[in-house]
């Protein structure tokens, strides 16, 4: 895995992305991973942020418009951080990331797994800011 983090950001204390203000509750700390054009629309990122491992989807909702979302890279049932490399699409609507390992499939919403509910990984807020540059949010400890 490959560390894409460029600078860190807390919330809430005037932290800035650019001249974009992120607005966020108190104790989660933005860590800015890599700018929105190194996103492959319809692909999976991993980054590091605050020693946790996530994973950045950019997902393509019409012709104009992206969606970005971040989970724990962690699958719950192999145990094998790999989420990041799962199939992007979608299922009645839901926009899913699949397990590339045992095929579950993971809402990129809610991190809810969409074949057995009482598992689910992290989700993670996520920013874009006027520059381009996507920030993940996690809680402070």
């Amino acid at each position: 895995m490959t560390d894409i983090v460029d600078d860190r950001i807390e919330a809430g204390a005037g932290g800035e992305l650019g001249s974009a203000q992120l607005s966020a509750g108190q104790g989660v700390t933005w860590t800015r991973v890599c700018r929105l054009d190194q996103l492959t629309p319809g692909r999976g990122a991993a980054a590091r942020v605050q020693g946790a491992q996530v994973a950045v989807f950019r997902v393509r909702v019409d012709d104009e418009r992206d969606e970005v979302f971040s989970l724990g890279n962690h699958d719950p049932f192999s145990g094998a951080h790999v989420l990041s490399r799962g199939i992007v699409g979608d299922k009645a609507g839901v926009p899913k990331v699949t397990s590339p390992v045992y095929k579950q499939g993971f809402d990129l919403r809610t991190g809810a797994c969409l074949d057995d509910p009482a598992v689910a990984v992290p989700v993670y807020p996520v920013a874009v800011c006027d520059e381009g540059w996507v920030s993940v949010g996690v809680p402070a400890p």
